[in-house]
């Protein structure tokens, strides 16, 4: 068995290095480091200046692997993301140039500006680890992450995601606007970094991330704790207690809790899951896989807001 105390210390200081550079932010850094705990992928949605595009920066700077950024337009190219065979004709043959999504951590940036085939594309990536390009099909890196963000607000030239790909990220972590205190800190933070008094991260190792991800694993979950999860995820199909849900949550929203809960148990120093990690992260890995009626839509329903519902009726044993 190994020794997991170095690793548990060098995630634990990873974010709050990340959390020092993001005022008001510890939901999303958490949510961002059981992604990587877990092998998830973490979709971040929020108007603009909220630091999205600030905090998987900062992740990746703190994490030993590469990083590649994409930023989504609507003529963007599936090649564009994935590469392609590029012609030598010194050789007369075909050599495979890789594109930007053959990195540990790819952060695509307004995914919803991006066209259906490259959202294709990505999804593969995402599903699979791995992506098909002139018929070949090539592994991704191990780790590897998808971080991408989204503006709710602007709608024009925008493609919404497709459920099937919504369904394959971990969490959906919604950024509001600081309040008065935060935005003073984040000022404040502003001109400290402008005087370089900053420091860089210790680079958290991949071996040491292999050694997080094999303890996160064995963190113990109750068979009263998986009841709960299944009973929370399997009430979205219930036409009674959730008359609202239109397509409830898949079986991947159960197996996105129980993971999450590992994860939080584990960065918590906890070798034991709690009905609190469950609760914790029940909005960011639910309300993203349901789709309400059109008439609950109009009466103002959000599926946050039927999952905060669920969480009130349903009481864990």
């Amino acid at each position: 068995m190994h020794d997991t105390s170095l690793p548990q210390a060098a995630i634990r200081s990873l974010g709050d290095w990340i959390e020092g550079r993001l005022i008001g932010r510890a939901a999303l850094v958490e949510r961002l480091l059981i992604g990587l705990l877990t092998g998830g992928h973490v979709l971040i949605e929020g108007v603009p200046g909220l630091a999205k595009t600030r905090a998987v920066r900062l992740l990746a700077e703190g994490v030993d692997a590469s990083f590649a950024r994409v930023q989504c337009t609507p003529d963007l190219m599936p090649s564009d993301l994935t590469g392609t065979p590029v012609f030598r004709p010194d050789t007369g043959s075909f050599d495979f140039t890789p594109g930007p999504i053959f990195n540990s951590i790819v952060l695509v940036d307004e995914i919803n500006r991006a066209p259906p085939k490259v959202q294709s594309a990505l999804l593969e990536g995402m599903a699979e680890a791995q992506v098909t390009v002139g018929g070949e099909t090539r592994e991704l890196p191990d780790p590897f992450m998808v971080v991408a963000t989204q503006n709710p607000i602007e709608h024009e030239g925008t493609f919404p995601l497709p459920e099937a790909q919504l369904d394959r990220f971990l969490f959906h972590a919604l950024v509001d606007v600081p309040g008065p205190d935060e935005e003073m800190r984040i000022l404040d933070l502003v001109d400290a970094e402008a005087l370089g008094d900053q420091d860089a991260p210790a680079r958290l190792l991949i071996s040491d991330l292999a050694t997080a991800r094999s303890a996160v694993r064995e963190v113990h979950v109750a068979p009263a704790l998986k009841e709960y999860v299944v009973r929370l995820v399997t009430a979205t199909r219930d036409a009674d207690l959730c008359p609202e849900v239109q397509h409830p949550a898949s079986p991947r929203g159960s197996l996105a809790l129980v993971a999450g809960a590992r994860a939080r148990a584990w960065l918590d120093g906890r070798d034991y899951t709690t009905p609190e990690d469950v609760t914790a992260l029940a909005e960011d890995a639910l309300a993203h896989r349901m789709v309400l009626t059109w008439r609950a839509e109009a009466d103002g329903a959000t599926a946050r807001g039927v999952v905060r519902g669920l969480l009130d009726t349903i009481e864990p044993l």
